[in-house]
């Protein structure tokens, strides 16, 4: 009897404690069969577009992850495993989110900015899992890349160190940025509200004055970006004012500061639920780097 590839040994361990897996012939899948090149097929059930494929060959990726044995000894994949040079996982399916850091500098960026987790150092820079699925996405900064529902990863070890919640500031990261619309298109209109004021902030130790200026400060910084920019900047400007406020018994009254910022960025162009998605974004971000 022939021995187990060393990458199917691996894949069985992993699929063994739920986590989908698949072989990698380096750093990439393997290509599809005949009958899905090019998708013809449609795709499996479990992708964006799916389609009536019930192959059972490895084909497309990170959507024929899977946690079955019986799959993944099968004779279909047999050929396969034998070529196969390591293993990857669908981190969507395992319930992760891995932030893919590519370089030194997006390492030094997600220590300053994202919330401790579980790492694993990889070829050039680190990937850093957390609990919870999202939207997947690359490039959504330099040398940072977004990979859970529909992407796969390499499998570089365990990794070190307490996997953590997956935290809004990377959710945030893959909010695509909307486009300020031409003059005179209306992109929605918001009914009038209450500005911020004592009445609604009756724990925060700060004086009217001091949050007053700081918010206006950073709703000039949106209304400035009037070609594009204005929702990450309605982010940024949130996660800055609430920061502010980490330290008041509060309440702070930082639902209202959020619907002035909303109230901004929408009287740019930009889309209401994107802007409202932001601030809230933001806002939470805040909360979280002080807990």
């Amino acid at each position: 009897m022939s021995a187990t590839p060393a990458p199917l040994s691996v894949a069985l361990v992993l699929a063994a404690t739920g986590v989908p897996v698949l072989p990698l012939r380096g750093k990439v899948p393997f290509g599809n069969c005949r009958t899905c090149k090019g998708n013809a097929c449609g795709g499996r059930p479990n992708m964006k577009a799916a389609g009536p494929c019930r192959c059972p060959a490895p084909c497309h990726a990170w959507a024929a992850a899977t946690t079955d044995p019986n799959v993944l000894t099968s004779p279909m994949w047999a050929a396969v495993w034998r070529e196969a040079v390591t293993v990857a996982y669908h981190p969507g399916g395992a319930g992760l989110t891995v932030v893919d850091l590519d370089n030194a500098a997006a390492v030094a960026w997600a220590r300053e900015t994202l919330p401790a987790t579980r790492t694993v150092p990889t070829t050039r820079g680190e990937h850093w899992l957390y609990l919870g699925a999202m939207t997947s996405a690359n490039a959504v900064r330099p040398g940072v890349d977004v990979k859970s529902l529909m992407q796969y990863a390499r499998w570089l070890g365990p990794g070190t160190g307490r996997m953590a919640v997956l935290p809004a500031a990377v959710r945030a990261l893959v909010v695509k940025e909307d486009t300020t619309p031409a003059p005179g298109e209306v992109v929605s209109s918001l009914p009038g509200r209450a500005p911020w004021s004592r009445e609604v902030a009756t724990g925060c130790r700060h004086t009217e004055r001091y949050v007053r200026t700081g918010l206006e400060r950073g709703l000039a910084l949106v209304r400035a970006r009037t070609e594009s920019g204005a929702g990450s900047q309605a982010f940024g400007v949130a996660r800055f004012l609430a920061a502010q406020h980490t330290a008041c018994p509060g309440p702070c009254g930082l639902a209202a500061i959020g619907e002035e910022i909303v109230t901004a960025a929408v009287s740019v162009g930009v889309p209401e639920a994107y802007a409202r998605r932001a601030v809230t974004n933001g806002l939470e971000t805040a909360v979280e780097r002080a807990a």
